[in-house]
């Protein structure tokens, strides 16, 4: 079983960075996908950046040229470093990972941290 923990959430004010860090333990193979979402009150869940095992990047379009996804494929970490934060990257930031072994394909959430960005 996979779990995830993320770190690194807090406040800051607009203009600000802050990195969030995810730890994954437990085996997640050789071919997976490790993704940060979020979610602020009263909107859906939203892709916020992922990062294939092999180093290909995936950006919302909201965050593209602020925020960078990187990982440590030994350590099974990956990071979300965000700069240049607005009011409106505050939510709850959900650390992901998807896994394919053989044909079967899984999936494990963190529990969030709270990123919160004032004007």
């Amino acid at each position: 079983q996979v779990q995830l923990v993320e770190s690194g959430g807090g406040s800051v004010q607009a203009g600000g960075s802050l990195r969030l860090s995810c730890a994954a333990s437990g085996s997640i193979g050789s071919f997976n996908v490790m993704g940060w979402y979020r979610q602020a009150p009263g909107k859906q869940r939203e892709l916020v950046a992922a990062i294939t095992s092999g180093g290909n990047t995936n950006y919302a379009d909201s965050v593209k040229g602020r925020f960078t996804i990187s990982r440590d494929n030994a350590k099974n970490m990956a990071y979300l470093q965000m700069n240049s934060l607005k009011p409106e990257d505050t939510a709850v930031y959900y650390c992901n990972v998807e896994w394919l072994i053989l044909t079967t394909r899984y999936n494990s959430w963190g529990q969030g941290t709270q990123v919160t960005v004032s004007s």
